[in-house]
């Protein structure tokens, strides 16, 4: 692809990036810079109870053909929520749990195959934030390059909060991934964030793909000055034969130069 081609790209997928950056509305933190900043999210809650609930579970591997995650939230969990085409009586069903986003589990959420699926589909569902006993680490980190942060808390305190949703589904819930703290009614539970996830949530830097994209410029620069991708780097280098310099001139165009190599 060449470098007018590759802004051509990056300018068409611009507007769907910015949704995505600010799809998470339950997000709050400073938006200075070209990625979101996730300080806390807050939201109702839907509780689901199990430990060792597999990516199979959230995401059915029949629905990984698709060519994009659009649509992926309607079914998640979808073997669990339907029997025979019909509905059961899981969380994700229920009424009172519809528009919650914070997702309350148990231990060892999200393990078995690798799939960046399964937090696709927990996010287009509505879900901005996981609260649990514990995560699979290649999970938690999927969930990361969403921007979903995945808190850990005691399982006593993880089944209280399960509880008290059940029982109270329109109670505000707010977790705070700097403080690592889930505060809801008159509790505040001492969670944990992982610190390098806790660090590119809080500071920005964890949507990698935007980050590349907010630095364009810098790259193509940096890629202009490189000889084994802009042949004339090197015939713009000091020293260089003038004669050199006109032929490796001609040769390539900083601008239309293939940065993909």
């Amino acid at each position: 692809m060449s470098g007018d081609a590759g802004a051509d790209s990056a300018a068409s997928t611009e507007g769907d990036a910015d949704a995505a950056a600010t799809a998470t509305d339950a997000g709050t933190g400073s938006e200075s810079g070209p990625v979101e900043i996730v300080e806390s999210v807050s939201g109702t809650g839907v509780p689901v109870r199990g430990n060792d609930v597999d990516t199979d579970q959230i995401i059915p591997a029949r629905y990984l053909k698709a060519i994009t995650f659009d649509g992926l939230g309607e079914y998640a969990f979808y073997d669990q929520r339907y029997q025979d085409d019909e509905p059961t009586d899981h969380p994700f069903n229920g009424d009172r749990y519809q528009g919650a986003s914070v997702l309350v589990v148990n231990a060892n959420f999200g393990c078995g195959s690798s799939r960046e699926h399964a937090p696709q589909a927990l996010a287009r569902w509505g879900i901005d934030a996981i609260v649990g006993d514990s995560f699979a680490e290649i999970f938690a980190g999927n969930c990361l390059a969403l921007g979903i942060p995945t808190v850990t808390a005691p399982a006593q305190d993880v089944r209280q909060l399960q509880d008290h949703i059940s029982e109270y589904p329109d109670t505000r819930i707010t977790v705070d991934v700097a403080a690592q703290t889930v505060a809801y009614g008159e509790r505040t539970v001492e969670g944990s964030v992982d610190t390098a996830q806790r660090t590119a949530l809080v500071e920005g830097v964890w949507d990698t793909t935007e980050l590349l994209k907010s630095n364009r410029e810098t790259i193509h620069a940096t890629a202009r000055s490189l000889p084994y991708v802009n042949p004339a780097a090197i015939a713009n280098a000091p020293g260089t034969p003038t004669t050199n310099a006109g032929a490796g001139s001609d040769a390539t165009d900083g601008d239309d130069m293939d940065v993909n190599r």
